[in-house]
């Protein structure tokens, strides 16, 4: 039944843009398709030789136009099966219009139209609901025009805070160089890579992932990086150590208060101190690719964790982790490893690791345009790409 669900949730999407279209502007479509639809009334009259009753005529050209309209709210607000019984009501609707035509004709004594007035009637009627359907679509179009016009607006607005919330990310100490990057998959993106240097010449880095993406994950992420700024205020306190699972605590105590209940973040967080000593932190997050020249193969670092804001747990933990001269950590989020081909064939951790290993002598920044490269020449994008690149110098 997967294939069922895929069907119903594209038909669901496909017309939720519509459906959510305000009646200010959804009746002017409505009226247009109705207009459109009611020509079939006068040119059933013109194959008659514009016989009919003038009444029997606009009742004709009302019933085809509601119908048409019929369709547009059924498909729009129910499920697509009933798509059947649709087309099964559409072999009925000649006899209905027919008892609808005979009994006005019966309850009013219509008399038959004189066969070139009523070529004239039915030839007037074509050209006055064509014209008034050209001027609904119009209207329509240009309502909905407006709309976007200010959407689009507003979308490039919060491109623009997204990157200012989210810019490349480039920090050099004596001890450690650290790189990230986050390309949203739409105008606002819901990751989050930001470094902060410590007054003694510390640095902590991370990387959050907001459930979801588009603009209410990425106000969420504005958020993250708000309150993670202001715990890390106080981070150059204290046993270093200690550090970034008190981070953790914090965000996972503060997001509840402002998320919608199903939202969540993930979180990877090190903090390199300027002794060359490294700690991490993950709240369930993929996990970390330690590159080193000193061994043949690249190791895996992940922790099993909750994720931040979802339950209201304590007892976040951080490890020490040892980086060697020339030590790769990498980090990447869903949307790296999650990027499909056609056969929806995942990117993954191992690929990942293939692209760290080829670019790993390089430049961090390379070394991340490396990775995104291949990532997206493996399959298309469809959640925000983020990624972390630390080299111990």
């Amino acid at each position: 039944m997967g294939w069922a669900r895929r069907i119903l949730t594209y038909h669901s999407k496909r017309w939720q843009p519509f459906w959510d279209t305000p009646w200010s502007r959804l009746w002017l479509f409505a009226t247009a398709v109705f207009c459109i639809f009611s020509v079939i009334g006068f040119f059933d009259d013109l194959m008659t030789d514009g016989t009919h009753p003038y009444a029997v005529v606009l009742i004709v050209a009302a019933m085809c136009g509601l119908n048409a309209v019929l369709w547009i709210i059924l498909m729009a607000r129910l499920p697509l099966f009933i798509v059947g019984p649709l087309i099964i009501f559409e072999f009925y609707l000649g006899t209905v219009i027919t008892w609808a035509c005979t009994w006005a004709g019966r309850t009013f004594n219509l008399p038959p139209a004189p066969a070139k007035q009523g070529i004239h009637f039915a030839a007037w009627g074509i050209l006055i609901v064509t014209i008034a359907a050209y001027g609904f679509f119009v209207g329509y179009f240009r309502a909905e025009g407006i709309a976007t016009g200010k959407i689009r607006a507003e979308l490039d607005m919060a491109h623009g805070i997204q990157k200012t919330l989210v810019p490349p990310i480039s920090l050099r100490t004596d001890l450690f160089e650290v790189y990230g990057l986050s390309e949203p998959s739409d105008k606002v993106g819901g990751d989050l890579v930001d470094a902060v240097i410590l007054p003694g010449g510390d640095m902590i880095a991370y990387v959050a992932d907001i459930a979801g993406h588009g603009l209410p994950a990425g106000i969420l992420m504005g958020m993250l990086k708000t309150a993670a700024r202001t715990a890390l205020l106080d981070a150059a306190d204290g046993h270093p150590a200690t550090s970034l699972p008190q981070l953790l605590e914090k965000l996972n105590r503060v997001l509840p208060d402002v998320k919608e209940p199903q939202m969540y973040a993930t979180l990877t967080a090190f903090r390199l101190n300027a002794d060359g000593s490294a700690w991490y932190a993950m709240a369930a997050s993929p996990p970390v690719l330690h590159w080193s020249p000193n061994r043949p193969e690249t190791r895996w670092v992940h922790e099993e964790q909750f994720p931040l804001g979802l339950l209201p747990v304590t007892g976040f933990g951080g490890e020490t982790i040892h980086l060697a001269p020339g030590d790769l950590l990498v980090v990447a989020t869903d949307g790296v490893l999650e990027a499909c081909d056609r056969k929806e064939e995942e990117f993954g951790i191992e690929r990942l690791e293939q692209a760290i290993e080829a670019n790993a002598r390089r430049p961090a920044a390379e070394i991340a345009d490396g990775i995104l490269a291949k990532a997206r020449a493996f399959g298309r994008q469809s959640d925000d790409q983020t990624l972390l690149v630390i080299r111990r110098m």
